[in-house]
């Protein structure tokens, strides 16, 4: 079965640079087919006029605040069309307006019934140059910083050291647990946001207009790539032998500070032996049966790989809460255990009538 496509909500107040990095991950040349759903305040669909020329597939869900003017169900129908196996997507973007409420749009992209989008999580933006004006007036920033999943610092290039070590701090005080990026001009390597494909085909095809938009910058000279950026931090294990259920979606769900996503196929351990398909993202798991999706007790048991991605993160904490996803020789797993995990389990889209295989 297909991975759901992942739908990342970008959030943050006027002016935060969301437009800016949504069109450094359409120019970042990764191979990834990126749709992207704008919301704007206004009578005129500023935003989605900048990001139309590099876009996949663009759809703007009109005048005012997204949580305020489309439900789960508007939302969901746009998704829905995004996510087709025809349009071949590897993500959707999800640029909401300055004065959403992001918690409100992420939760509608949770609550969409099709099994083909997936929770990519929550970036924020945060305007390193600016916040220390803007919160007094605004206090809901602050909300939104503690609930982000990603938290993307911009215009650190604007300030001094010292502020930017502030800003750094402050924000990681507001939420500890969260990935956190220092960027100029919005420039987050899509690595840490979705998963770069290896497989792409590259003989001929139609031309894109994101083909035309890189080629312009080829011709004069801008490249997104030149400025200078925060790195994300991958680490992956390789256990030998089934990890224990109830730790692995204790890990999966409450993963270590700093890890934004996790990934991997893995053996579950048990009288009944699970392989699975695991992404975690937010402590929202998409779990999908692996080929040869169960191994009996008699046979021998294959290898679970794992890979956390984030910013960040306190690296010999989270390798060892890895490897301590490794059940024990002397360890019993009981029959329920597995549940954790199953209980995620994605089913396929049921088939419409008299669709044709």
């Amino acid at each position: 079965m297909r991975r759901a496509v992942p739908v990342i909500v970008v959030s943050g107040f006027l002016g935060a640079g969301k437009t800016t990095m949504v069109n450094h991950l359409l120019r970042s040349r990764s191979g990834a087919r990126i749709g992207v759903v704008v919301n704007d305040f206004g009578d005129v669909s500023i935003d989605a006029l900048l990001v139309a020329g590099a876009v996949d597939g663009a759809v703007r869900l009109g005048n005012g605040c997204i949580c305020c003017t489309a439900d789960a169900d508007t939302l969901g129908e746009v998704l829905g069309g995004l996510v087709a196996p025809a349009a071949g997507l590897d993500a959707v973007l999800v640029e909401t307006s300055g004065l959403a409420e992001p918690a409100a749009v992420a939760r509608m992209v949770i609550a969409t019934a099709d099994p083909r989008i997936g929770y990519g999580g929550l970036v924020y933006l945060v305007d390193a140059e600016n916040l220390d004006a803007l919160r007094p007036d605004n206090p809901e920033i602050d909300r939104h910083i503690a609930l982000a999943d990603l938290l993307v610092v911009n215009k650190v290039d604007r300030v001094d050291a010292r502020t930017r070590d502030r800003v750094l701090d402050g924000v990681r005080a507001l939420n500890p647990t969260a990935a956190v990026v220092a960027t100029v001009d919005g420039a987050v390597d899509p690595g840490l946001l979705l998963d770069i494909p290896d497989d792409r085909d590259t003989g001929p095809r139609q031309l894109e207009l994101a083909d035309l938009l890189v080629a312009g910058d080829d011709e004069t000279g801008h490249d997104d790539h030149h400025h200078a950026h925060t790195r994300y931090e991958s680490l992956s294990v390789t256990a030998d032998r089934p990890l224990h259920p109830r730790r692995l979606a204790a890990f999966l769900e409450r993963p270590p500070a700093g890890v934004y996503r996790i990934k991997g196929v893995v053996e579950l351990a048990g009288a009944d032996r699970h392989r699975l398909v695991v992404h975690a993202v937010g402590g929202l798991l998409d779990v999908t049966t692996a080929p040869g999706r169960r191994a009996s007790a008699q046979r021998s048991v294959r290898q679970s790989d794992l890979v956390a991605i984030g910013a960040g993160m306190d690296a010999p904490t989270v390798r060892a809460t890895l490897q301590e996803l490794e059940t024990r020789t002397d360890e019993t797993v009981d029959a329920q255990a597995a549940l954790g995990v199953t209980r995620h389990l994605r089913t396929p889209t049921p088939r419409r009538a008299g669709a044709q295989t």
